[in-house]
């Protein structure tokens, strides 16, 4: 499978050759290079919320690193807020977790949907801890717990219309960076919600089930994630021809977690939290600082029993 390597995205403007002068510089000039120099410099220490990288305005956060990405919480304080069914249209309600602070405008978001008889509490875990990265993200129930993928594809969609149109965070938000995930049924379902309305971001189907194994439509960037125990939605009749389906052009990979279940992604798990956060942040935040988590591709380990894709493309 042919990989996609990126170079460095950055690149420097020339201003031409310096002038040899036996001239003192102006005063002004002094100013205007200490001004650029200190510019430079914030640059490379920005560390904590609040503080970006000017040349990509969806960056939030300090740079990343592995311990980081790995951490329970991030470096943002998160809050929450209930959306109670009485007043959630096409879904169950759910809990919306989001950064405290404001002081870096708006974040990407991401609806959650849980697997089939479960309800919002099953993914929890994700709350907080994608929101503590600097996302916004609402862990939904489903209008019956026995809804199909289908349904469940459109409630994520609902709800991710509900936090940007009408929740008490909506000016959090940006509506145009948008992501869904999904357990079992819902992780099926997040394949439909990402079909059905190509302008999301980024999708993560954890330990995804459906009886439609043939994604050629989806165009969102897509980390399928699959458990080698799995024997609800076995990895080779479920996870693995969603994954081959993709189109081959597409930002894509599927990992495969190592001594596994089905029901893995219902615990607090490093391994998904460690590359779904450098997923959601590299094409929700277009985010290349976490590039170096996804390319070169993670090898075998303890935890990961396989790891196929290909390395984010460039813009």
């Amino acid at each position: 499978m042919q990989l996609h390597m990126r170079t460095g995205a950055a690149h420097r403007a020339s201003t031409g050759s310096p002038h040899r002068s036996s001239a003192r510089p102006r005063q002004g000039q002094l100013v205007r290079l200490a001004t650029a120099v200190a510019a430079v410099l914030g640059l490379t220490t920005l560390s904590g919320p609040g503080a970006h990288a000017a040349d990509n305005p969806y960056e939030r956060g300090p740079a990343p690193t592995t311990a980081s990405i790995e951490a329970l919480r991030g470096p943002y304080a998160v809050s929450q807020t209930t959306v109670s069914s009485l007043v959630a249209t096409g879904f169950g309600g759910g809990t919306i977790y989001y950064p405290t602070s404001t002081a870096d405008g708006t974040f990407g978001a991401i609806a959650v949907a849980p697997g089939y008889t479960a309800t919002q509490s099953s993914l929890a875990w994700l709350g907080p801890r994608l929101a503590s990265q600097g996302f916004v993200v609402f862990t939904i129930d489903t209008l019956t717990t026995l809804d199909q993928p289908d349904s469940r594809g459109r409630q994520l969609l609902a709800a991710l219309d509900h936090l940007t149109q009408v929740s008490s965070v909506r000016t959090r938000v940006d509506s145009s960076r948008l992501g869904v995930m999904g357990h079992s049924m819902g992780g099926g379902g997040s394949l439909e919600a990402a079909k059905a309305r190509p302008s999301l971001q980024a999708a993560i189907p954890l330990t995804p089930w459906n009886l439609d194994k043939s994604w050629p439509e989806i165009t969102t960037p897509t980390l399928i994630v699959g458990s080698d125990g799995d024997t609800v939605a076995p990895v080779g009749t479920h996870a693995e021809p969603f994954y081959s389906s993709l189109p081959s052009s597409l930002d894509r990979a599927y990992l495969e977690l190592n001594n596994a279940t089905h029901f893995t992604p219902n615990s607090s798990n490093t391994t998904i939290a460690k590359y779904g956060i450098s997923w959601l942040k590299r094409f929700i935040d277009n985010d290349t600082r976490y590039e170096q988590f996804l390319c070169p591709l993670p090898r075998p380990s303890t935890t990961i029993d396989e790891y196929r894709g290909n390395c984010p493309h460039t813009s």
